[in-house]
């Protein structure tokens, strides 16, 4: 009986200790020194290997995005990959700004497990890097409930944009959390995770739907997955109204015609549906009663303003000169003239159908704002901010250049998109004549590169050749080339 008693007693203290233990974990409080912060919550975690950690100094300017995350390459991802660094042991590597430890950038996590209590680790510490910009994780075997601890995670890193998973397949398929309408993330990338149609049609509703849009992400890399062209159907329909992405690959991905086809719709002008003109005509109503408050709030500004200054009401009771009183008269009607003239500005530009900010946050009449009296100034700067919200957060159903054509609404398209990756497909020469109309169509705004690399046409096909002429006229850096040789030129001569 005593034997059993201790054996029991043993045990309670042992699981008071594992308790104990679990509860230190969670009151830790990292102090960002990633060389002490990650030992010390492994351990307490219970960890028994805990992954070794190496520090390395950045060798160039930290670049916004990865190297590789939308570069043309012909291969898929391997361990050998030069993008990626090969570690055999559970490694994390953690790149600094400086040689302080509180100065990581860049924390990269390749080719070992990441579970759950891992996971649990990362969420405490990464937060605390103050620095930290990107987050790359290789082949780390994520599931769906760790890619929901990560994307809580993230959303709690103060200055983290830059986020690559490559080499994770998830069977749920849900990376598309990490781009909600919240999301902060403006460089995503998603080679080699195996996503298919369900995946791809997750992440077109994430970048836009009629009622909402991802308004930060800028880049987006799903190469080497097998969306098809379910999924890049799913993922035009996302470009119809997002405004945001710049860069977007779909390279390798078993696309044919009829999947590009839509892409390249969507690039140009395009019908809109029964859906988006409901929504359009919703925000127009909503957009139409801004005038009516703009007159109430200018009317009540002009109303106060003509109400005398104390200062002039203590100089009549005192019984100033006539002639002292005839020469302020002329300067009221002057300030008073002047106000209005400034409140009739700030209203014809709030009314405005560009997306400029409306005055009084900025600009010219920032200055005669200034004269108005503390209680009128805050009534009309929190009247300026209200509007001015709703004039920047410009829809694109609200675009000037819709028309009606026909009996159909047509929107003129996407031209936020600059870059589109489509190699290794299987493109042929008909979807190629689409993406040729809507480049043309898109003038000298919308896309600047078009891979088409590695598709189902000859290299000497006249249409490719023709959208390679157009990309080469419109891409920047020939423009900037082109002019530097112009310039050595006048100089030798």
């Amino acid at each position: 009986m005593k034997k059993r008693t201790e054996k029991v007693t043993k045990e309670k203290g042992d699981s008071g200790a594992e308790d104990d233990a679990a509860k230190s974990a969670d009151d830790y409080q990292c102090s960002g020194n990633l060389e002490m912060d990650f030992p010390e919550l492994c351990a307490l975690a219970g960890i028994n290997e805990i992954p070794l950690l190496k520090l390395r100094q950045l060798t160039a300017a930290f670049p916004s995005t990865d190297s590789g995350a939308m570069e043309d390459s012909q291969t898929q991802i391997s361990p050998g990959s030069p993008v990626t660094t090969w570690c055999p042991k559970p490694c994390i590597q953690a790149e600094m700004e400086n040689d302080d430890s509180q100065s990581a950038k860049k924390i990269i996590i390749s080719g070992w497990q990441v579970d759950e209590v891992m996971a649990e680790v990362l969420s405490k510490i990464l937060p605390s890097l103050s620095n930290l910009q990107s987050l790359k994780m290789w082949q780390a075997r994520l599931t769906d409930r760790i890619l929901i601890s990560l994307k809580n995670t993230i959303s709690m890193c103060s200055h983290l944009r830059t986020v690559i998973l490559e080499g994770n397949p998830i069977p749920e398929q849900s990376y598309h959390i990490l781009i909600g309408e919240d999301s902060m993330i403006t460089h995503l990338s998603l080679r080699n995770n195996c996503i298919g149609e369900e995946g791809a049609c997750l992440i077109g509703s994430a970048l836009s739907t009629v009622h909402s849009a991802n308004k930060n992400l800028l880049t987006l890399n799903m190469a080497f997955n097998s969306i098809g062209d379910g999924g890049a159907i799913h993922i035009a329909q996302g470009l119809r109204l997002n405004r945001s992405l710049l860069c977007l690959s779909l390279a390798n991905n078993h696309i044919t015609d009829t999947g590009a086809v839509c892409l390249a719709e969507v690039i140009g002008p395009f019908a809109l549906t029964h859906e988006e003109i409901v929504e359009r005509r919703r925000q127009l109503m909503k957009r139409d009663q801004l005038p009516s408050q703009v007159d109430i709030a200018d009317s009540k500004c002009e109303r106060t303003l003509s109400i005398p200054s104390s200062s002039s009401l203590e100089q009549s009771s005192k019984g100033t000169k006539s002639a002292s009183k005839k020469k302020d008269v002329p300067k009221k009607e002057e300030k008073t003239a002047a106000l209005q003239t400034a409140a009739t500005a700030g209203k014809k530009e709030v009314t405005k159908k560009d997306t400029k900010v409306p005055r009084g946050q900025g600009g010219k009449s920032e200055g005669k704002d200034k004269r108005l009296p503390g209680s009128e100034q805050e009534e009309k700067n929190s009247f300026v901010q209200k509007t001015g919200e709703v004039v920047e957060a410009l829809s694109p159903l609200l675009d000037p250049g819709i028309r009606h054509i026909d009996g159909k609404v047509i929107q003129p398209g996407n031209t936020a998109l600059v870059s589109l990756n489509l190699s290794g497909n299987k493109l042929t020469e008909l979807s190629l004549q689409r993406f040729l109309a809507s480049a043309v169509g898109q003038g000298e705004g919308g896309l600047l590169r078009l891979s088409l690399n590695r598709n189902c046409f000859p290299p000497d096909c006249e249409t490719f050749l023709k959208i390679q002429e157009i990309m080469s006229l419109k891409d920047p850096l020939n423009k900037t080339s082109s002019c530097q040789v112009d310039d050595e030129q006048r100089q030798a001569a």
